[in-house]
């Protein structure tokens, strides 16, 4: 098969459709306009690019749509093409999201744009949705304020900022009632709430767990309390490495009580074994750490060392 053959083959199926013939469904709790997760079992991929590509949130693959056939069927590339060609003409179904459509692309900085958004307020839509929707407790949403970490987002959503070594906004959680997402242009580094030098490092999956952990724990003296934003980029493996250098360091796996929450507590161990600290699995006895916190007011979790 000629390149442009294969240009425009790969421009007529998208990987939605593949993934969709192979049984995936679509989160839709957990997908963006930019960014669609797609579920089979335990097993995730996210498309991205308007379907022509794909990652795998778990591991390091990626690839284009004759990856995907290739990795989903476990086929050489020539079978991967006829399997593919056999897609032409199936249209992928609308995944739905909630997201608002953005009006044009940011040309500021991160920082910049981070430092034009507002500073939530008691009463504020932000403050109602942590507060009365999130059942985060005052004192922790005041704590996060005042470290400069929340930011009042559009549509009543929440922005958490994520930030690099050197404490600079590289990026930001968006959450909401009804969508969520990240900030487009930024990268996930770390949301990062508690004590800056502390060595008891608490990594969640979101900066709303991250805060409900704290709240279970009264923002526990000594902890710094993470996210990875629901994903593991390359500078957030950098970032918990660094930390985890820190001499008597122990890392907390709080990640969420599932298959992919297992996955990151797994990698966390590998980089504890790896820098030489401590390791602590912690897990919610719900899904995640918001579901528990408002589910109850004690904090219920079950601890089992490393």
């Amino acid at each position: 098969m000629e390149r442009e053959e294969l240009e425009e083959l790969r421009d007529r199926v998208s990987c939605a459709v593949v993934l969709e013939q192979a049984d995936f469904a679509v989160d839709v709790r957990e997908s963006t306009r930019k960014a669609v997760k797609y579920r089979r079992g335990a097993e995730i991929i996210i498309v991205i690019h308007e379907g022509r590509g794909w990652f795998d949130p778990l591991s390091d693959a990626k690839g284009d749509v004759f990856r995907l056939a290739q990795r989903l069927d476990g086929v050489s590339f020539v079978t991967a093409l006829d399997r593919v060609a056999s897609f032409v003409g199936i249209m992928s179904k609308e995944p739905v999201c909630n997201r608002p459509p953005r009006d044009s692309v940011p040309t500021s900085s991160m920082p910049q744009r981070w430092d034009n958004r507002r500073k939530p307020w008691r009463g504020s839509m932000t403050w109602r949705y942590l507060h009365a929707e999130r059942c985060l407790p005052e004192t922790i949403i005041r704590e996060a304020i005042r470290r400069n970490m929340l930011r009042e987002g559009p549509y009543g959503s929440m922005w958490a900022a994520h930030v690099d070594d050197e404490g600079v906004v590289t990026g930001w959680e968006e959450r909401g009632p009804d969508w969520r997402g990240f900030s487009s242009g930024g990268s996930k580094v770390l949301f990062r709430f508690g004590s800056p030098g502390a060595l008891r490092l608490c990594v969640t999956e979101a900066a709303i767990d991250a805060m409900s952990l704290a709240a279970f724990e009264g923002l526990r003296e000594g902890s710094l309390y993470l996210s990875t934003g629901g994903g593991w980029s390359p500078t957030t493996k950098a970032a918990v490495r660094v930390l985890a250098a820190r001499p008597c360091a122990r890392i907390v796996a709080a990640t969420d009580a599932n298959s992919q929450g297992e996955t990151f507590a797994t990698r966390l161990r590998g980089i504890a074994d790896e820098a030489g600290c401590d390791w602590l699995r912690l897990a919610p006895w719900a899904e995640d750490w918001n579901e528990a916190l408002r589910a109850t007011d004690t904090p219920p979790c079950r601890c089992a060392p490393g």
